[in-house]
């Protein structure tokens, strides 16, 4: 059995055949998901798993140069939205390696999510909890 943070192996999965520059998506549960990509759907119900537990157990795994978040994230939902922040820059500081964040309108958002190798639905309840990782090098 795997002994580490991550242990969903379809996630897990994605995470060792991502490149440079290959994106990963974790959203709410109402993000709408693009047929042509790969859907691991997590949500049990209301709030499990959490937007941000999510996000931490693929952090986990995942070597993170650059996100993309929708321009109305921290205006809806700016509690999660400054929690997200600090923790990617947490996260930036302990790797000692910037991430930088991008932000466009939520229906660019959506349309760039066809580019992501997966998107992992949680079940976030949150409006707008939705975030694209984009894969760096670990050199």
């Amino acid at each position: 059995m795997k002994k580490a943070t991550l242990i969903n192996s379809e996630v897990s999965y994605v995470i060792a055949k991502l490149g440079h520059f290959d994106a990963v998506t974790i959203c709410d549960a109402g993000l709408p998901v693009p047929k042509n990509v790969q859907r691991i759907d997590l949500a049990l119900s209301e709030g499990i798993p959490s937007f941000m537990d999510t996000l931490a157990a693929v952090i986990s795994e995942m070597e993170i140069e650059s996100v993309e978040l929708a321009e109305e994230f921290p205006k809806i939902s700016p509690a999660l939205h400054a929690t997200t922040t600090e923790y990617l820059s947490m996260i930036a500081a302990q790797r000692e390696k910037e991430i930088s964040i991008s932000y466009v309108p939520h229906t660019e958002y959506k349309a760039n999510t066809q580019k992501s190798v997966a998107i992992i639905r949680t079940g976030e309840f949150t409006p707008y909890a939705n975030i694209t990782l984009k894969s760096g090098v670990v050199f």
